[in-house]
């Protein structure tokens, strides 16, 4: 289980889901009330600003104290709130100084009758509108280390089927791939990274509507070389490229990856091999250590050709007719792919209160089938 201050945010933008994975620095209660703006937090932290959650006219608002003297907010609607405060419809960025040399400017306004109306409540273009600005300041980017639980949930998010991003401003994100844009498949692997996060701990934000209201299918269990040759089965059956993506997903997802875990089978039998002594003992712990690296060589390389091939997101040239009669393919793909893993954490709990998901409306979900995702090696 993670602790309560790791939260994933799940936003639509247009045509495309984006997640947001964020840490709190404040107090437990501090957290708990103002988690929906961590996203927006980590944007300065790379900036090495910090920033506090204040109340505003009628609504929380973000303050941060810029190096010149002046001050950055970032607004959601006040007077009135907005009506979905876990993801507003548009945004007020302002940065003002009362001391001399005063100062006044709207950096941005995404409100109906603002100038960058046409953004509503796009979180990656409020971002890029923050991150012009305090380029155009000279505030530098600073680097900073991803936190186990971040590296946690971006592993969940990959097995589900996500792309890693990065926002603006260098915040680390995942997406869905770039040409899945079928309102039902997003909601089906979306629901499934709700499930897998719920699971394991995470606090979930984001809009009911993402989830697909079906509940995923349950799954006999069956031994590790079954699953596999499932998977096996189900490439030489796909004619989209997100039923083959999802396979290499289950291979190469970090942390918990088969690639992964065979890697780390490796290491820790030449550990235990190595007391042995002769000299032909000390050949197979090396050719096991050789094997172990070259296997998280081919790890990284196929994570690439994965996230490559499910950015394609499309039906087989010379298999579209066979396709053709499919509603969306992930659909299929998804129930393939789980037949030849262990059950669902949280299969058939897809019921969500009215409103929008957050820490206080999770639901409650058996341990995971299978080892948390946490990084290994």
């Amino acid at each position: 289980m993670h602790p309560d201050n790791a939260l994933v945010t799940f936003a639509q933008e247009r045509s495309h889901v984006f997640v947001w994975i964020s840490t709190s620095t404040g107090p437990p209660a501090a957290s708990a009330q103002h988690h929906r703006y961590d996203y927006l937090r980590a944007a300065l932290r790379q900036r090495g600003l910090e920033s506090t959650v204040e109340w505003g006219l009628s609504d929380y608002i973000v303050h941060a104290e810029l190096p010149d003297g002046s001050s950055l907010i970032i607004s959601p609607p006040q007077e009135p709130a907005s009506e979905h405060p876990e993801a507003p419809e548009s945004w007020m960025v302002t940065r003002h100084r009362s001391a001399e040399p005063a100062v006044y400017e709207v950096v941005y306004d995404s409100e109906p009758d603002g100038p960058d109306a046409r953004h509503g409540g796009s979180v990656p273009d409020l971002l890029d509108a923050v991150e012009a600005r305090l380029d155009w300041l000279g505030i530098p980017r600073q680097e900073q280390e991803r936190s186990a639980e971040e590296r946690a949930a971006g592993a969940v998010l990959y097995r589900a089927g996500f792309v890693p991003a990065v926002a603006a401003g260098g915040v680390h994100a995942y997406r869905l791939p770039l040409y899945m844009t079928d309102p039902a498949e997003q909601r089906l692997v979306v629901a499934r990274a709700f499930d897998m996060l719920q699971a394991e701990g995470f606090n979930l934000a984001g809009d009911p509507d993402l989830l697909d209201p079906e509940p995923l299918p349950t799954q006999a269990d069956m031994s590790l070389g079954d699953r596999l040759g499932h998977l096996a089965q189900a490439v030489q059956a796909a004619t989209h490229t997100s039923e083959v993506a999802a396979p290499l997903t289950e291979l190469t997802a970090p942390g918990d990856g088969v690639l992964q875990r065979a890697a780390e089978i490796l290491d820790a039998t030449a550990d235990w091999w190595e007391g042995f002594g002769d000299t032909a003992d000390h050949r197979h712990v090396e050719h096991l250590r050789l094997i172990a690296e070259d296997l998280d060589s081919h790890a990284i390389r196929l994570q690439a050709i994965r996230n490559d091939l499910a950015d394609h997101h499309t039906v087989h040239p010379n298999r579209a007719q066979a396709g053709a009669e499919r509603t969306f393919p992930q659909a299929t793909a998804s129930s393939r792919v789980n037949a030849a893993l262990a059950s669902s954490p949280s299969a058939g709990q897809h019921a969500v209160p009215a409103g929008l998901l957050t820490e206080s409306s999770a639901r409650t979900a058996p341990s995971p089938a299978r080892p948390p995702s946490t990084p290994g090696r």
